[in-house]
């Protein structure tokens, strides 16, 4: 009995591995019908898939979020895949509505089985679209202080600061740098400059800039440097956040924190920026006019950034007012105005601008009294800043 049992069961085995391919066989060759049947509809369903999912993605893009990768990659090949939908569907529209035993029935037989492994590819890429719970993530926002900036004016004092900030920078022994000067020097152009050289070349892993101001406000100084990294407050205490920020930064090796425009001493833990002994990989650079300031910070680096001299101020102011050499009568009263500026290069910057093609009887060449009414004009109306 036994034997008859397992010899049936043989038997049944070797009927099912026989029989089924020969019936799959058959399908191909009299089912072709249904294969296109199921092609059309999986096609569709594809192709709706891949009109949402994009629909998703350019509203993602709209909104400047970052798509995510696997998204990205389904929709490259659906893509592709409906291009060779196509193709197959050219050839599934050239053959007849039925098998008929004719010279075109080995063709046939061939595009069935091809429809079908198509089919069944869509039907895994539509199944997959359903996967995702979203199609984009929101990516750390990138500081448009740190891109290349036009206002940047490289002078003797600029170059000198520059380098001095940079290799405190890398010395490990530093960890609080201090860079003072009058307002209007162009401090804070100097520092994004710092900002942006340190990004490019890896010198750190993180460069944030925040502006504490006059009356530093605690939440928008942790809020600005939170958007840099990516952060979300859930906490809404300045201890709370504090605390988070801490610990966001303590993930970072190597961290460059910019304060600018510092009036008074800062409190850095009040802020959440753990320096020193708490994070031997985070550096200060807090930029001020006052530098008192810069020792009661116990900044181991102080740095001055002196105006321009006169002929640094002069070429600036000359640029941004548009004037030749051949205008002699020009640059004569010109070179007054732009001794007024005192060296400061976003006065010159922004009186040279703003006597730019001013004139009075017609011409190019305003009068010494129109320049100095422009100049007070902007001098009044003008606000340092540091």
């Amino acid at each position: 009995m036994a034997i008859e049992v397992v010899g049936g069961s043989i038997v049944s085995k070797i009927t099912e591995l026989l029989v089924e391919p020969v019936i799959k066989q058959f399908r191909y060759m009299f089912c072709f019908n249904n294969f296109v049947q199921e092609f059309d509809e999986q096609m569709l369903n594809v192709a709706l898939a891949l009109y949402r999912l994009q629909d998703a993605v350019d509203v993602a893009k709209r909104n400047a979020v970052e798509i995510d990768i696997d998204v990205n990659k389904w929709l490259e090949d659906a893509k592709n895949e409906m291009e060779g939908v196509n193709r197959l569907g050219n050839e599934k529209g050239k053959n007849g509505k039925c098998f008929t035993w004719c010279p075109k029935w080995i063709p046939q037989f061939k595009l069935s089985k091809a429809l079908e492994k198509k089919t069944e590819t869509l039907r895994k890429l539509e199944e997959k679209s359903k996967e995702f719970p979203r199609v984009s993530h929101k990516a750390p926002l990138q500081d448009i202080e740190f891109l290349p900036s036009k206002e940047f004016t490289r002078s003797e004092s600029s170059n000198e600061a520059f380098e001095q900030i940079m290799k405190a920078l890398k010395d490990d022994n530093v960890n609080m740098i201090g860079l003072y000067g009058m307002g209007g020097v162009g401090k804070t152009t100097l520092v994004q400059e710092v900002g942006r050289t340190a990004k490019e070349t890896q010198l750190f892993d993180k460069v944030l800039l925040a502006t504490v101001s006059q009356n530093p406000n605690v939440k928008d100084i942790q809020n600005r440097m939170a958007e840099s990294l990516g952060l979300h407050f859930d906490e809404e205490t300045t201890e709370g956040r504090a605390n988070r920020l801490w610990q966001r930064l303590k993930t970072e090796k190597k961290m460059l924190v910019i304060l600018d425009d510092v009036w008074k001493v800062v409190n850095l833990k009040e802020i959440g920026i753990p320096v020193g002994d708490d994070h031997r990989g985070c550096k200060v650079l807090l930029i001020t006019r006052d530098r008192d300031i810069c020792s009661l910070m116990q900044c181991q680096q102080n740095v001055l950034l002196r105006i321009l001299s006169e002929n640094e101020a002069w070429a600036l102011f000359k640029i941004n007012a548009g004037l030749c050499d051949e205008d002699s009568n020009l640059n004569t009263v010109a070179k007054k105005v732009a001794r007024e500026c005192q060296g400061l290069p976003i006065a010159l910057v922004t009186v040279g601008r703003a006597l730019r093609d001013k004139s009075v009887d017609g011409t190019r060449k305003p009068s010494y009294v129109s320049c100095y009414a422009v100049y007070f004009q902007k001098i009044t109306t003008f606000q340092w800043r540091t």
